[in-house]
């Protein structure tokens, strides 16, 4: 069985400073994995390589989705391919409306799949079964992109556009920047309800307790660019307790 994503060797620079050294990560179908490290080990570099944000120059190794070479294709085309991104401040769009963001955003990458777009009363049922599936209220398609929402809410819309998207892998960056508890757990609840055999989530994160509501498979530690330990859910409580210094000692 072929991984669903495959990272080897990755490195990258970000102007004239190397961010990551060598970066390797396997991921299967149907696993959750975290990333967990310090500020300024190259966690956010990872998620914005594999969604393909602008500004990163990939030096060496590769990046295979489903067996193709992400590297080669644009963000769309990612996006069409099944790779989703959750970012940690989700931008805010004025003067455009949740519902035809989310329509726009799905027929797109429909249509780059060769598949039909949705109609305006498919999309609304769509939307409305999916949203009430996830426990979102109706009110908040009816607003701008995340004009004036809460952090919490903010990362609920996330959360739904990962349910009408139904991509095959998700990546969460550091979802819980920024939540209380409350808003923490209603939106790990809904990224819970997205967990199939089918899809994969790498969960990028500081902190354990984000973790105790995503329960991961899989967790990684990085520093300084590259993966220096991996082990199960274990490992991850193991770090709140002895905290990253041991690590980094390691990856010196």
């Amino acid at each position: 069985m072929s991984a669903l994503l495959e990272v080897r060797n990755l490195q990258v620079r970000v102007e004239e400073r190397e961010i990551l050294h060598g970066l390797s990560l396997t991921v299967n179908k149907g696993e959750v994995h975290a990333i967990m490290g310090p500020n300024g080990s190259g966690k956010s570099t990872l998620s914005h390589v594999i969604a393909g944000k602008p500004g990163y120059e990939v030096t060496g190794g590769e990046i295979l989705f489903k067996g193709e070479d992400l590297l080669e294709m644009s963000p769309d085309e990612r996006a069409a391919k099944g790779v989703f991104l959750a970012f940690q401040y989700p931008v805010e769009i004025p003067g455009v409306a949740t519902m035809t963001f989310l329509r726009t955003a799905l027929n797109a990458q429909r249509k780059a799949r060769g598949e039909s777009e949705y109609s305006t009363p498919d999309f609304l049922k769509k939307v409305r079964a999916v949203a009430a599936s996830l426990n979102i209220p109706q009110e908040m398609l009816r607003r701008g992109v995340n004009v004036g929402f809460s952090g919490g809410e903010k990362k609920r819309n996330e959360v739904l556009q990962m349910g009408l998207f139904e991509p095959s892998l998700c990546i969460l960056d550091e979802m819980d920047s920024g939540l209380d508890i409350d808003a923490l757990r209603i939106a790990a609840d809904g990224v819970n309800a997205l967990r199939s055999s089918e899809r994969a989530m790498v969960v990028i994160t500081h902190y354990q307790r984000l973790l105790n509501y995503i329960v991961p498979d899989f967790v990684h530690v990085m520093s300084k660019g590259r993966v220096v330990k991996s082990g199960g859910k274990e490992l991850a409580l193991e770090l709140e307790e002895k905290g990253y210094a041991q690590f980094e000692e390691q990856a010196a």
